[in-house]
This record gives structure tokens, C-alpha cells and sequence, in this order.
């Protein structure tokens, strides 16, 4: 029996927030786009306008969910068709979230080295380790990509969940220094099989070169 035709995938980080620009830690918190980030959501729609996306699965958090909304008026899928999958939220920092990194730092400087050294067992205090959060987004990508094999699909999401797709495609260690970028709206393509993800494409910022600058906050 033939193996499956891959997956084509698109995965988008959702547009900046204003607590992004202060490093600001998000998580689950449900913090929507701001100017700027709302400009970069129609600039990323614009630009996979032409692209053939066939379905577009979201994190149910606003600022992701606004991003994909952008996506699908510029790519010509029902904006009711977006399925909001709660596997691709951000990773959760527990009593973290709300902090600017500064003040984790401050506050809680044990927490804040044990985070630092990318320790994968280490949660925040009602939080989630980074293998916690490894299992659950390769549970929910794999999940979605087996549903369309031979399709091209979106999958807008947060920074911490591209991260883990960018180590699941190229073997790094969850304890590796990220030597990547995960821009706001940036364009990262990958192939899904049975077999795992691959790495077809990283970063492409192009759409977004006469506006403002990418964050780093999640």
C-alpha cells in the first residue's frame, strides 16, 4: 500500500500585542492584537492570498484566532470554517503570566534560571514543563495533518508551539539553545507524514519588511 501524500503545512505565529512589545508574559492569558498587530495579520493574509490553503485551524486565543480571521478573508476561506483547536494554544506559566520577564527574574530568580537552562522537566508554578508542552502540540498537529493528506492547511498558533514544531522537524533537544527565529506573522512552511514533521521553509519575512519590527515574547 502507496504511504499517504504529505501534508503541507503553514504555520503562522498570531500578530503582535502590546504585551509583546514590553516582554510581557502572555501564556493562556487571552491578550488581542494592537495596531501593529493587526497590520501584520493582513500583511501575512495578503501574502498567502494566492498560496491554495484548503483549511485553517487556530489556537482559540484571540490573538491568534484575529490573525487566522485575517488570513482566511485574504485566502478565500469561510471565516466559520477556522477550526479552533485548543492543542495549539501557548504554553501555559501558570502564576507567571501577567509578568514582564524583567520582573520573573526579580521575583522569582530560582524559577527564572531553572526557565533560562531550558531545564525540560521545570514548570512554573501552576504552569507547564516544555515536554508538556512538546507532547501536546505534536498530539494536535499530528492529529490535524493525518486529516488532510495531499492538502495544504494553516495552522496559526503562538511562538512557544512554533518552537516546538521547529525542534520536532529538525531533531533538537528540548534543552537546545534556540538559534531560530518566531516572528510575529512570519511565514514557516513544513511537510507533515506519518512519520513526523519536516523542515521545508523558516522565517520568511518578506510581507513584512516596510513595517515594524518582529517581537520575541510569546
Amino acid at each position: 500500500m502507496s504511504s499517504p501524500a504529505p501534508t503541507r503545512i503553514t504555520a503562522v505565529r498570531h500578530g503582535e500585542t502590546a504585551w509583546n512589545a514590553i516582554t510581557r508574559l502572555q501564556g493562556q492569558l487571552d491578550i488581542d492584537l494592537h495596531e501593529r498587530g493587526r497590520w501584520q495579520a493582513e500583511r501575512v493574509g495578503a501574502a498567502l492570498a494566492d498560496s491554495g490553503l484548503q483549511h485553517i485551524y487556530s489556537s482559540d486565543l484571540c490573538r491568534a484566532f484575529n490573525t487566522a480571521q485575517a488570513i482566511a478573508r485574504h485566502a478565500g476561506v469561510a471565516p466559520q470554517a477556522i477550526v479552533r483547536d485548543t492543542g495549539l494554544r501557548e504554553r501555559s506559566f501558570g502564576s507567571l503570566e501577567g509578568l514582564t520577564y524583567v520582573q520573573v527574574g526579580e521575583l522569582h530568580p530560582q524559577e527564572a534560571l531553572r526557565w533560562k537552562q531550558r531545564d525540560p522537566l521545570w514548570a512554573p508554578p501552576q504552569g507547564e514543563s516544555s515536554t508538556q508542552v512538546l507532547l501536546r502540540v505534536r498530539a494536535a498537529v499530528d492529529a490535524i495533518a493525518a486529516r488532510h493528506a495531499g492538502e495544504h492547511i494553516a495552522i496559526v498558533t503562538h511562538g512557544g508551539v512554533l518552537d516546538m514544531l521547529y525542534r520536532l522537524a529538525t531533531g533538537q533537544e528540548l534543552h537546545a539553545p534556540r538559534t531560530w527565529e518566531l516572528g510575529n506573522c512570519a511565514i514557516n512552511r513544513l511537510l507533515w507524514t506519518p512519520q513526523g514533521l519536516s523542515l521545508v521553509g523558516w522565517s520568511d519575512t518578506g510581507h513584512l519588511d516596510e513595517g515594524p519590527r518582529d517581537e520575541f515574547g510569546s
